[in-house]
């Protein structure tokens, strides 16, 4: 065999694509089957083949993300990654990885390359830091209560709700929702043509003995403001006492009082006393309605990899949230073209980024960089843990550099890909 990666024949998805299923011990069903392969950029996925079998893949996706200030740049979505058990250790994932970023860089259409791992230790070596990070919650609503300022509940009174058993039913006026919240958080994605399916994905195997996915939406003189997916799996404890759970998929509101409304009709839900949601923000504001976090049985993840694939470019298509002038000495040593000194001149309107031979004022790796880009992770916190070096301590770069890469809002990756 060739250890040597080569571009995907669309008559050879179905045997590659079986590959990946069987990397990860997986199966689907006819609706995911014919969902991925309809997402699939066959032309930008590779794999291994030893003989006539594929024993790798990988494969990446044209997406536009939102950077911090609310511009959406094109972005490669690194994707389908596996490596069969009988060839691991034979530098299969590494050849994969370095053809994938020569050819974005080749390309020179996506300055950044953004993934989800499997397995968190993995994607370091080839410089990609964590980014976003997601929150769960296993909230007690037979003990905990939500409340609303007045202000607040008296405009959700004022909206209406309609209720799917069918979320697919809701699908457009959902959409309509989630098309306006992009460019209001670093890390969301935009969906083209297709994605919009992926949330709607709700297999058997995966529903734990939940229902099938429903939806509500919310309407404020006719108009969708908001909406939420979710399941109801129902129990009865020893004394037939209701003791169901709300497993919330997807929640998205164009105001507080829409945001308010779908929350207040979730925590209502008859025969059930918990909600359980596994993908949120960080910052999601039901954290601050609550009157005992305490019963809320919060946890964070790790969600979103980033790695800038053109240093320049990357630093130059985000605002900054303070004016910054600064020299940044970046090490890459996947990608050499990055490895350098730019200096980064920006603010809340636009930035440029371009080599210069000035003395650095920070040094930072290529993947320190990928974790505070977004906005999500401190060059404090980074510098804290001597990830982050100011060359010259007392000079103020850091603490310039470190309010300029925030983000208002934390970043947060809707939906895998």
């Amino acid at each position: 065999m060739t250890s040597e990666p080569r571009v995907l024949r669309p008559s050879e998805w179905d045997t590659w694509y079986g590959a990946l299923l069987s990397a990860f011990a997986s199966q689907d069903t006819s609706e995911e089957h014919e969902l991925y392969r309809s997402l699939t950029e066959v032309e930008r996925s590779i794999g291994v083949w030893d003989e006539d079998r594929p024993v790798a893949t990988a494969g990446l996706l044209s997406f536009r993300m939102t950077v911090p200030g609310g511009a959406v740049v094109p972005t490669a979505g690194v994707t389908m990654v596996s490596v069969a058990p009988t060839h691991r250790r034979r530098g299969l994932l590494w050849a994969m990885m370095r053809r994938q970023l020569d050819d974005v860089r080749a390309a020179g259409q996506e300055p950044l390359a953004v993934l989800t791992a499997s397995e968190a230790a993995i994607y370091g070596r080839f410089g990609y830091g964590l980014a976003a990070r997601s929150l769960s919650a296993r909230i007690d609503t037979s003990r905990v209560a939500l409340e609303l300022p007045e202000r607040t509940a008296a405009e959700a009174d004022a909206l209406r709700l309609r209720q799917s058993d069918e979320a697919a039913s809701l699908l457009a006026e959902c959409e309509a929702v989630y098309a306006r919240t992009v460019p209001r958080r670093p890390g969301m994605l935009q969906r083209h043509a297709g994605w919009e399916r992926m949330p709607l994905l709700d297999p058997e195997r995966s529903r734990a003995g939940a229902s099938p996915l429903r939806c509500v939406v919310v309407l404020r003189d006719g108009e969708p403001v908001g909406y939420a997916r979710y399941a109801v799996k129902l129990r009865w404890t020893e004394t037939d006492a209701s003791d169901g759970e709300v497993h919330l998929r997807e929640l998205e509101a164009l105001d507080p009082a829409g945001y308010a409304a779908l929350w207040r009709f979730l925590w209502g839900i008859d025969l059930t006393t918990s909600i359980v949601a596994e993908n949120r923000p960080l910052d999601d504001p039901w954290l601050h309605l609550v009157n005992d976090p305490r019963r809320c049985g919060t946890a964070v993840g790790d969600s979103l990899y980033l790695r800038p694939v053109d240093v320049g470019a990357a630093l130059a298509a985000r605002c900054y949230a303070a004016p910054v002038d600064v020299v940044l000495e970046v090490e890459d040593a996947f990608c050499p073209w990055n490895t350098g000194r730019w200096r980064l001149s920006g603010d809340e309107k636009g930035a440029v980024c371009e080599p210069t031979r000035d003395a650095a004022d920070l040094s930072l790796s290529v993947r320190e960089l990928g974790r505070g880009y977004l906005g999500g992770t401190s060059l404090t916190a980074l510098a804290g843990a001597g990830l982050v070096d100011e060359k010259h301590p007392g000079s103020g770069a850091l603490r310039t550099a470190a309010a300029a890469f925030a983000s208002e809002t934390e970043p947060w990756l809707p939906h895998g890909f």
